[in-house]
C-alpha cells in the first residue's frame, strides 16, 4: 500500500496542509507492488499525483467491470438492475447536491457531505451502471447508445473533478439516462 500524498511532510509528493486522517484515508492510498512502490517514491516527479490517481481510478474501473456486470437477456431485466442505481443517485443528488441551500453556506458542512456521497455512492453506482450497460449494449437502441456515451463522459468528468482535483467544468448529466431501457 502506497500513499499518493506522502504520509509525512518530508516524503515524496508531500502536501503539508493534509491532516493525519486525510493522509491515511482511502482516497490517498493506492495498491502497488513493492517494486513500483519503491520506484514512485524514489522518483516522485516522474510519477505525479494526477498520474497515480489515474492509475487508481483505472484499476477500480477494471475491477468493477469484472465483478459488477452480467449480460442479460432482455431490456426489462437490464432495466431492473440499472433502475435502483439511478434512483439512489437521484435521491442523493436531490438531498445533498450542490444546488441545495446549505451548499451556499461554507460553515454548513454540506460540501463535505456532498463530496463523501459522491465518492462513496454516486461514482461507484455510476461505474456499475456503465459496466452493466456496456455488457448489455446489444439491448440498447441508437439514441440510448448515444445517451450511454454522454453518461460515460459525464462520469469521467466527475471523477476528474472529485478524485483528481481537476477544476474544469463537468459535462452535464444526460437527461435521457433515467429513461434508458424503458419500453
Amino acid at each position: 500500500m502506497a500513499h499518493v500524498f506522502a504520509a509525512n511532510d518530508s516524503g515524496p509528493r508531500a502536501k503539508s496542509d493534509l491532516s493525519k486522517k486525510e493522509r491515511g484515508s482511502f482516497e490517498n492510498l493506492i495498491m502497488l507492488c513493492a517494486n513500483c512502490h519503491t520506484m514512485v517514491d524514489k522518483a516522485p516527479d516522474a510519477f505525479p499525483v494526477k498520474m497515480m490517481l489515474s492509475w487508481k481510478r483505472e484499476h477500480a474501473n477494471k475491477l468493477q467491470g469484472l465483478f459488477g456486470a452480467v449480460r442479460l437477456g432482455d431490456r426489462a431485466s437490464a432495466r431492473q438492475v440499472v433502475e435502483p442505481l439511478l434512483a439512489e443517485n437521484h435521491a442523493i443528488f436531490k438531498q445533498y447536491g450542490p444546488h441545495i441551500d446549505a451548499a451556499r453556506n461554507p460553515e454548513s458542512g454540506a460540501a463535505e457531505q456532498w463530496r463523501r456521497k459522491m465518492l462513496t455512492r454516486i461514482l461507484p453506482n455510476s461505474r456499475r451502471m456503465l459496466a452493466i450497460l456496456d455488457a448489455n449494449r446489444h439491448l440498447l437502441g441508437g439514441n440510448e447508445r448515444a445517451t450511454l456515451e454522454q453518461f460515460r463522459q459525464h462520469i469521467d468528468d466527475l471523477e476528474a473533478f472529485h478524485i483528481e482535483g481537476n477544476r474544469e467544468d463537468a459535462s452535464r448529466f444526460p437527461g435521457e439516462l433515467p429513461k434508458i431501457l424503458e419500453d
